[in-house]
C-alpha cells in the first residue's frame, strides 16, 4: 500500500491596475506587446518601482491565512532563461518573504475538517507568454512583470480529493478578498503540483515530480490521478529509481497522460541573490492596521449562514464556496423563503441549467426572480414540475414570475372542491380498481393520485389530492 504526498504551488495574479515595477496596464485584451516600457522590457539603464498595492493585497492574504505578515521583507534576483523573460532573471522573494506560516482548512462532505499548513507567500514578477503557431513561436511580454503572489504549501495532502477542496477554498478567499479574479483559463490562478509516493508508514519524502500549466480544478484532479498510478507503477515493477527522477511534467488532456518537459532545477541552479535594484520592503504600522482588517471569509460567513438560517454545514460549505453564490442566495433570502429551499434551487435547479459560458454572475435568471419562484412554491402557487418549466422559460425570457405562470397555465388549483369533484370522477371511473385497494391493494393509491393529477394536467396540489384521496378511500 501507497500513501501519497502531493504539495502545491499556486500562483495568483494579483488585480492591481499596473504591473509590479511599472505603471504599464496589467490589462490581457489589448494587442500584443503593447502594454510594455523600457522597465518591463528589461532595457538597459531602467529601474524597477514598487507597486504599493501588491503588498498591500499581500498583507490582506497572509491575514486571511493567519499567517506570519513580515513587516520586513527582501526581492532577491532568480535568473533563468526563457523566451518570455526578457531580463534572463526573475524577480522574487527567496529568503525573507512578505507571508509565512500559515494554515488553510478544508472541509470533507462528512463533517470532518484538515489543516493544510501554508509555508509561505511571496511576491514576485511574472513571464511573458510564447504563442506557438506550427513552426512559428512568437513572444507577447504584455504580461511580463504582472504582480503574483505565489503560495507554496507544506507537502500535507494525501489524495486528489484534499488538493481540489484546497484549491477550491484558496480559490473562494482570494475572490471574497477582491485581490485576484483567480481566472483559470486567463491564467490568474495557476497551479504547479507536486506529487510523490512512498509506502504506507514511511516518512521519508521520495522524488518528487512537478505537473506544471493545468487550467482547469477537473483536469488537476485527473493529472494526479494519473501520475499516482505511474509512480506506483514503476515501484511495483523495480523501476523507480530509473523511472521517477526530479522533474517537471505537463499533462496530456486528449492523451491521458504526463509527459516529461524538462529536468527540474534546485535552487542552486538560480543562483538567487539579493536584488540590487530594490530597497527592503517595510509594511509600516499604518498599512497593516488598515490592510489586516478584512472582511468575512468562507468560513466565517458558512458560520453565520449556519447560525442564522439553520442550515446544515455542507449546505452552507456549497453556497459559500463562492463569493457570487453567498451574495446570490442572500438576496434570494430577501423574498422571505427557507433556506432550503432556496439552497436547492440555487444549487440544483439553476445551477443544473448552466452550461458553456453561462454562470452565476451572468444568470439570465437573478436573484429576486428566482428567489419569487420558490416563495411561489412554498405558497403552494405552483407545484414543484410546474416550477421547473416556469424556470425553463425564464432562462429563456426575461418576464415576470406571476405572468410567466398565467402565461403558461400552471397555477397549482387549491381549491378543495373541485379537486374534490376531480377525484369522485376517477373513483366513478374506476370501480374495479376501487375494489381491490378495498381488498388491500393499497400500491393503487398511487395510481388514483396519478390519474387526478393527469385529469387536472399538474395543476392540483398534490397534497390536498393526497388528502381528499384517503378520506374518500376510508
Amino acid at each position: 500500500m501507497f500513501e501519497v504526498v502531493i504539495g502545491l504551488e499556486v500562483h495568483v495574479q494579483l488585480n492591481t491596475k499596473t504591473k509590479l515595477f511599472c505603471s504599464c496596464p496589467t490589462s490581457f485584451n489589448h494587442r500584443q506587446n503593447s502594454n510594455t516600457c523600457p522597465t518591463c522590457l528589461a532595457l538597459p539603464g531602467a529601474l524597477p518601482v514598487l507597486n504599493k498595492a501588491v503588498v498591500e493585497k499581500s498583507v490582506m492574504f497572509g491575514t486571511a491565512v493567519n499567517a506570519t505578515v513580515n513587516r520586513t521583507s527582501y526581492f532577491d534576483r532568480k535568473s533563468y532563461f526563457y523566451p518570455d523573460s526578457p531580463s534572463a532573471y526573475q524577480i522574487t522573494q527567496l529568503y525573507t518573504p512578505i507571508v509565512e506560516h500559515g494554515a488553510l482548512q478544508i472541509d470533507f462532505e462528512d463533517g470532518t475538517h484538515k489543516v493544510i499548513r501554508i509555508n509561505r507567500a511571496h511576491i514576485e514578477a511574472d513571464a511573458g507568454k510564447n504563442i506557438h503557431e506550427g513552426d512559428v513561436s512568437k513572444v507577447d511580454l504584455n504580461r511580463a512583470g504582472t504582480p503574483l503572489l505565489e503560495i507554496v504549501s507544506e507537502p500535507d495532502m494525501r489524495s486528489s480529493e484534499e488538493v481540489i477542496l484546497y484549491l477550491k477554498k484558496l480559490h473562494a478567499i482570494v475572490r471574497y478578498l477582491d485581490i485576484s479574479d483567480a481566472n483559470m483559463q486567463e491564467g490568474s490562478f495557476r497551479v504547479d503540483v507536486n506529487v510523490s509516493i512512498r509506502p504506507k508508514g514511511d516518512e521519508k519524502l521520495y522524488t518528487r515530480v512537478e505537473i506544471k500549466n493545468i487550467n482547469s480544478f477537473r483536469f488537476i484532479q485527473k493529472a494526479i490521478e494519473i501520475e499516482v498510478a505511474r509512480q506506483i507503477e514503476a515501484w511495483e515493477d523495480g523501476v523507480y529509481d530509473e523511472e521517477i527522477y526530479q522533474e517537471t511534467r505537463l499533462f496530456d488532456q486528449a492523451r491521458q497522460e504526463t509527459r516529461s518537459m524538462r529536468g527540474k532545477e534546485e535552487a542552486a541552479d538560480y543562483r538567487y541573490f539579493p536584488e540590487p535594484d530594490l530597497l527592503k520592503v517595510v509594511v509600516d504600522d499604518a498599512m497593516y492596521a488598515t490592510f489586516s482588517k478584512i472582511p468575512e471569509l468562507p468560513d466565517e460567513k458558512r458560520k453565520r449562514f449556519v447560525d442564522a438560517y439553520g442550515m446544515n454545514e455542507y449546505n452552507a460549505s456549497v453556497i459559500t464556496s463562492s463569493l457570487e453564490m453567498a451574495h446570490y442566495f442572500e438576496a434570494m433570502m430577501q423574498e422571505g423563503i427557507s433556506a432550503k429551499n432556496a439552497t436547492t434551487w440555487l444549487s440544483v435547479e439553476l445551477q443544473g441549467r448552466f452550461g458553456g459560458e453561462v454562470n452565476i454572475e451572468n444568470s439570465p435568471v437573478n436573484a429576486k426572480t428566482l428567489g419569487t419562484l420558490v416563495k411561489r412554491i412554498e405558497d403552494q402557487t405552483l407545484s414543484g414540475k410546474a416550477a421547473k418549466e416556469v424556470l425553463d422559460y425564464l432562462m429563456e425570457h426575461d418576464e415576470d414570475v406571476d405572468a410567466v405562470i398565467d402565461k403558461l397555465g400552471l397555477k397549482q388549483v387549491s381549491d378543495t372542491g373541485a379537486i374534490e369533484q376531480l377525484v369522485n370522477e376517477i373513483l366513478a371511473a374506476n370501480p374495479d380498481k376501487v375494489q381491490e385497494y378495498h381488498n388491500g391493494k393499497e400500491k393503487l393509491f398511487g395510481f388514483f393520485v396519478g390519474q387526478v393529477m393527469k385529469a387536472s394536467k399538474g395543476s392540483a396540489n398534490p397534497q390536498a389530492v393526497n388528502d381528499i384521496l384517503k378520506s374518500k378511500l376510508s
